[in-house]
């Protein structure tokens, strides 16, 4: 529409037209305006961005002023190339001030593109981009497509975009939602920004071409918001016309019948107020600065009044049936709607008032799929998987119910230390392995205290103690019984007799031995890779309690570079300590006195812990990322083993105290027979007290024993000069017969009074004692009948009875001083012997103990 300068136009209502785009026809109806009709002073109207922005971007030739109520296009808001062009209407750049607002408004600072490949809707992007730089909103992903958006679609979901901007036309539309329907980019954790400019219902439409589901594209669309500038203004206030906005629209509808309705009626109306306003300023301007000049003294060349009507109509400023109208630089500072698509329609939800740059949301109005807008991104939150404190209170009751348990052994063993059977056992190494057992109950309160409870500085320090802990107090607990079963085992097999005192001072040595192994090691370990607190991070989780975030579960370790090497290296050191103590208990499990001997119980604990721990680390690894498991596991095995070792240590301690003190502490009576000489050729055991407690008894008894032994010896000077006595005068005979009987009796009751003052010796049993007298008098029958004095003391006689009497002497005292076997038969035939006498069998055997 073009207003001539020589006609006064009042405008009440404007109808407008539709035309079709076309860029000849348009052009050729401009210029044949200007060459053929009068001169103009403004040009109002251009509907189609192509025309408009030709004929705008000519107007400066003409020295004319443009004013559009339909162009959107933003490439018109370029005042160097457009310097003569208005438009009522706001630009399509107009709703990114708005949506930046309404990003602000409800805290969105991470947002993706999607964008079709078509200029008008790429500047709008471009605009946008750089309305959000700087603004603290991060564009994390632009996507832009030609026909098939799926693609980038997926690309934004992987990408992990919650608000998408998305900038397409009605057809197009419908493609994007049945893609997000597809990839699930719908409901509470999406928030989809579409314009606003649609026709009403327009994915009827287009519902065929985009090869979806009605029901699904309506799903995928529920809850966009769109946008785009407010057609009529929605105060109840009185504009320039004197009427109201809703009283315009009520006239404007009566006035157009059943004629089709656009949305840019009130932008048309609204912009012949704006010619109307600037004519008024442009001739008051002249009336009171040039009267001689006029309005209609305006022709295209007179630059003087173009500038005139162009700095009038930058002056616009009042309230219109579309808001307030104001230009900035030739832009329309317009009302920006917002509406959402709730149950298949629009409902407008808030608007944006670009001229006080305010953001307006009514209330309860917007709805959101779920209990809160929707997050801009991802919001991973992390949360430490923590051991439970119910577990944590009932496994540290159970490890206080042992270490109480711990405590009473202790008080046993120190209340009966003076017992013999506790006095036998070792009472201080007894309270070393209690306090091993102690130390390692201990470790299980430290196991359990994580980041939940301790600080990451705590957590750190509690790597290293609690591996110290339980390590010493593993080495303490098992070295000392592995300390006492190696004094047993170095007593007991001692096959030199010699007298063997092993004290407990000794055993404490061993055991700090072990102990400074494990110190070494721990100190290298912490000095040249210490336990650190490290995190591992997992996959994520979707929040148990429904809110749009997610759950990243984080655990902490005490790990170290070389974590693999240090722990090889303690369960190789732990390993051999093991099987150590498995050898001592082998080589110890015929020791007879149980107070002494815990062979036993010792490999019953070494088998229990081996598998326990086998199995605990085991299981301790593959539930590393379960840490309720993990603790319960790990504290399970060591309340197991340090249980289980210290019963199996003082509570047959205790029973036997309590029933029967002294069966304890006495030894089993060895028998040798017949049967059994092979293995007694081979092994001779001779026990000597093994504590300070049978010292004393030990030594009288040797004091015993070397005076009987100097009583032999004399007693074989008296046999040797009865021996030589016997050679050189034979008229001793009889003083033989009857000394040398008495002296043999002398022997014998030797024998027997040794073998009662130790109780634990066998008795001596002989067939001399039978019939002595007849052993004497044995002659050959023949020859007694001739002369019996003659040949009783005849030297044939006389040297069978030595290779008879003699034997049979030594036979009845060397054993008792470690002489030859009391069964051995070869001493008891001479080689001169008679021949008769040579099938005669010992006619006696000896029952030997150990002390």
């Amino acid at each position: 529409m073009i207003i001539p300068k020589s006609q006064h136009i009042q405008f009440h209502i404007v109808r407008i037209r539709q035309i079709h785009c076309d860029n000849a026809k348009g052009l050729k109806a401009f210029y044949d305006a200007i060459k053929y009709g009068p001169n103009h002073l403004m040009v109002f109207g251009g509907v189609c961005a192509t025309v408009t922005s030709i004929i705008a971007e000519s107007l400066k030739g003409w020295n004319l002023v443009q004013l559009s109520f339909a162009a959107t296009t933003p490439e018109l808001a370029d005042k160097k190339k457009y310097p003569y062009f208005f438009r009522t209407v706001p630009s399509d750049n107009a709703v990114n001030p708005a949506i930046l607002k309404l990003l602000k408004y409800y805290q969105w600072k991470r947002v993706g593109t999607l964008t079709q490949d078509v200029q008008r809707f790429s500047e709008v992007r471009n605009d946008l981009t750089g309305v959000l730089y700087g603004e603290d909103i991060e564009i994390s992903d632009t996507e832009s497509f030609s026909n098939d958006p799926c693609t980038n679609v997926k690309k934004l979901k992987g990408n992990d975009v919650r608000i998408i901007l998305g900038q397409f036309d009605e057809q197009m539309a419908a493609k994007v939602f049945c893609c997000a329907y597809d990839e699930e980019m719908y409901g509470s954790k999406y928030q989809w920004i579409i314009p606003g400019w649609y026709e009403s219902s327009w994915w009827e439409s287009w519902i065929n071409s985009s090869q979806c589901l009605s029901k699904n594209l309506l799903t995928a669309m529920e809850g966009y918001i769109g946008v785009d500038f407010e057609p009529l203004s929605s105060k109840v206030i009185k504009t320039i016309s004197g009427r109201t906005p809703q009283q315009y629209e009520k006239e404007y509808n009566d006035k157009r019948g059943d004629g089709q309705s656009s949305k840019f009626h009130g932008y048309a109306y609204d912009g012949i107020w704006v010619i109307a306003k600037t004519l008024q300023r442009a001739m008051k301007y002249l009336n009171t600065t040039n009267k001689h000049q006029k309005i209609e003294d305006f022709n295209y060349t007179n630059h003087k009044l173009g500038k005139i009507f162009l700095d009038a109509m930058n002056e616009t400023n009042f309230f219109g049936v579309t808001g307030q109208v104001v230009f900035r630089n030739g832009e329309r500072m317009g009302t920006i709607k917002f509406t959402q698509f709730q149950d298949r329609k629009e409902v407008k939800v808030g608007e944006y008032n670009a001229v006080a740059d305010t953001l307006e949301i009514i209330n309860n109005t917007i709805r959101f799929q779920g209990l809160e807008p929707p997050k801009d991104k991802t919001i991973i939150q992390e949360q430490l998987r923590k051991i439970s404190l119910p577990l944590y209170s009932i496994l540290s009751a159970l490890t206080i119910l042992g270490m109480i348990m711990a405590s009473a052994f202790l008080f046993f063993n120190i209340k009966n230390r003076n017992q013999k059977l506790i006095k036998m056992s070792s009472p201080y190494m007894n309270n070393l392995i209690i306090l091993g057992g102690m130390l390692s109950y201990a470790s299980i309160f430290l196991f359990g205290l994580d980041g939940s409870f301790v600080s990451e500085k705590t957590f750190e320090t509690l790597c290293t103690v609690r591996t110290w802990i339980l390590t010493v107090g593993y080495t303490t607990a098992f070295g000392a019984m592995f300390a006492k079963t190696w004094r047993v085992h170095a007593i007991f097999k001692n096959v030199k007799m010699k007298k063997k005192i092993i004290k407990d001072q000794k055993l404490m040595v061993i055991v700090g031995g072990m102990l400074l192994i494990d110190l070494c090691i721990l100190i290298c370990w912490q000095v040249v890779d210490p336990l650190r607190r490290t995190v591992e991070k997992y996959n994520m989780e979707p929040d148990p309690a429904g809110r749009d975030i997610s759950i990243r579960p984080i655990l902490e370790h005490c790990e170290n570079t070389h974590m693999t090497i240090w722990l090889g290296i303690v369960y190789a050191y732990k390993g051999l300590l093991m099987l150590f103590g498995c050898f001592l208990a082998w080589e110890t499990r015929n020791v007879s006195i149980p107070a002494l001997n815990d062979s036993k119980y010792i490999g019953m604990s070494v088998y229990n812990v081996g598998i326990m721990c086998i199995i605990g680390a085991a299981v301790s690894f593959l539930t590393r990322d379960q840490p309720n498991v993990q603790f319960c596991i790990v504290a399970l095995v060591i309340i197991f083993c340090s249980t289980i070792t210290l019963c199996l240590v003082f509570v047959p301690k205790l029973i036997t105290l309590r029933t029967n003190p002294d069966a304890a502490t006495q030894n089993r009576r060895f028998q040798f027979t017949q049967n059994q000489k092979k293995e007694d050729s081979k092994t001779s055991t001779s026990v000597t007290s093994v504590n300070q407690a049978s010292t004393s008894r030990l030594e009288g008894l040797q004091s015993e024993n070397h005076r009987l032994r100097m009583k032999i010896t004399e007693l074989d000077k008296d046999l040797e000069e009865v021996t030589m006595q016997l050679q050189d005068t034979p008229e001793k005979t009889t003083y033989i017969k009857q000394n040398h009987y008495q002296d043999l009796n002398d022997i014998l009751s030797i024998r027997n009074f040794t073998d009662s003052k130790d109780g634990e010796k066998a008795v001596l049993k002989n067939h001399l004692d039978q019939n002595p007298q007849a052993q004497w008098s044995t002659t050959e029958p023949s020859r007694t009948s001739k002369d019996p004095i003659e040949d009783i003391n005849s030297p044939e006689h006389i040297q069978r009875r030595l290779s008879l009497q003699l034997p049979i002497l030594h036979h009845a005292y060397l054993p008792s001083i470690g002489g030859v076997d009391a069964s051995c038969a070869s001493p008891c035939v001479s080689p001169s012997a008679s021949p008769r006498h040579r099938h005669v069998p010992p006619s006696f055997r000896v029952m030997v103990s150990g002390l």
